[in-house]
């Protein structure tokens, strides 16, 4: 199941955080290359000090403890979201007032 799953994200290319358990450490922001056999290729970048390290590594998928992708982001604060003049009036967002009471 979990060899299905990360095919299926190397063949997707997005960014995923992978847990490596015999490591006890989590890869952030890494592209799975490739699968071959039970070899996985990770692609991924580090900052340390003023310089960014680029990295490849081969991990095998047994030492894969888990794999976690962001969905979506929202900015933090209060922000209002952006509505297009040319949404229907009955899609658009508008703010609620929580002591505003229609009866």
């Amino acid at each position: 199941m979990l060899h299905r799953k990360i095919y299926q994200l190397c063949c997707d290319g997005r960014e995923v955080c992978i847990f490596l358990r015999d490591q006890q450490r989590w890869i952030e922001r890494a592209r799975i290359l490739d699968i071959e056999g039970d070899l996985v290729t990770l692609r991924y970048e580090t900052e340390e000090e003023d310089e960014v390290c680029s990295w490849e590594e081969m991990v095998r998928l047994e030492s894969i403890g888990a794999v976690t992708q962001k969905l979506a982001s929202v900015p933090r604060g209060n922000v209002e979201p952006l509505v297009s003049d040319d949404c229907p009036e009955a899609e658009q967002i508008r703010p609620s007032f929580p002591d505003s009471n229609p009866d």
